[in-house]
């Protein structure tokens, strides 16, 4: 059975250079692609996952048709797929390395760990831009959190792993919910922590209205010391409005991340285009001196102010 290590190559081509994050289907690995000689991210999965008989063959069939769709988007904000490897020995993603921080580290470093309103927006916004992209190719990303946010310095956006997490889920749920945190079930969608088949983008979109809400206040709309009290609170209980968590924001603006975190999938809004439309109001104002002047290098703390125009669902 394949072994992961660094030093190792992969497809002749991806050498393995060092571990970014490990997680309960395997690890995520900085890499060179040794022919063109550039910075990868490899995504590998477990071996182990890849010994179950029962799990290979219909996990597999469908790695590899979540990884074309994903290879088939284009789009700033949705990290870019490079190649993939689909075999009864090795099961890999290669995608650009995102240069950047993730969502997490820029709240953390906000002060007060939380972002001014057109900065939240403006993130939340970008989000939507990628997720409607991806929606409408027939993805739904399904682990939305802080984690899978890039922010590269130059303020971009980028939504990180498409593909893998949902084919692995949709395959044997146990296999996620086994090594389930409390940073993965903060982000969740009710449905989604239900067990609901089939999931459409409105669980994304549930997500987005965690992450704003961490964004806005400093942490989730949920918090529990156990996972099981956390998905309860999902499914059941009101989260806190953002008044209530000492935040000053426009009443709209309010009532929409209140949709975002309906129970009902059909509560909300009905797509990330629509989602993208109303945060538009709040986003950072142009500067008209971003013409004239030279730029400084930017702050990786800063959201980029003009987010890319969502997918129009058809």
């Amino acid at each position: 059975m394949e072994q992961f290590a660094a030093g190792k190559v992969l497809r002749g081509r991806y050498r393995l250079d060092r571990i970014l994050g490990r997680g309960a289907m395997g690890h995520v690995w900085q890499g060179t692609d040794v022919y063109l000689e550039r910075p990868v991210a490899v995504k590998t999965v477990a071996a182990h996952l890849l010994a179950l008989p029962d799990w290979r063959r219909t996990a597999l069939a469908r790695f590899e048709r979540e990884a074309k769709t994903a290879a088939r988007l284009d789009h700033p904000n949705v990290t870019t797929v490079y190649d993939a490897a689909v075999t009864e020995d090795v099961c890999c993603l290669v995608m650009q390395l995102v240069d950047g921080t993730t969502l997490d580290n820029v709240v953390d470093c906000a002060d007060d760990g939380r972002l001014p309103v057109p900065a939240a927006v403006s993130v939340a916004a970008q989000l939507c831009s990628g997720l409607s992209a991806a929606h409408a190719a027939g993805l739904v990303h399904r682990d939305l959190k802080p984690q899978n946010v890039m922010v590269r310095t130059s303020g971009l956006v980028k939504i990180l792993d498409f593909g893998l997490v949902k084919v692995l889920s949709d395959t044997d749920p146990r296999l996620t919910m086994t090594g389930e945190t409390l940073g993965n079930v903060a982000y969740a969608s009710p449905e989604l922590l239900s067990g609901e088949e089939p999931l459409d983008g409105r669980s994304d979109l549930y997500a987005v209205g965690c992450l704003l809400y961490r964004m806005l206040t400093g942490r989730p709309p949920f918090h529990s010391e156990g996972p099981t009290e956390l998905v309860t609170r999902h499914l059941t209980a009101s989260p806190p409005r953002l008044a209530d968590r000492g935040v000053d924001a426009p009443a709209a603006l309010q009532d929409l991340l209140h949709a975002l975190l309906a129970k009902r999938s059909e509560d909300r809004p009905g797509s990330a285009a629509e989602v993208y439309v109303a945060l538009a109001p709040y986003l950072p104002g142009p500067d008209p001196a971003l013409a004239t002047r030279r730029m400084p290098p930017e702050d990786p703390r800063r959201p980029f102010l003009v987010p890319q125009a969502p997918v129009m669902p058809r």
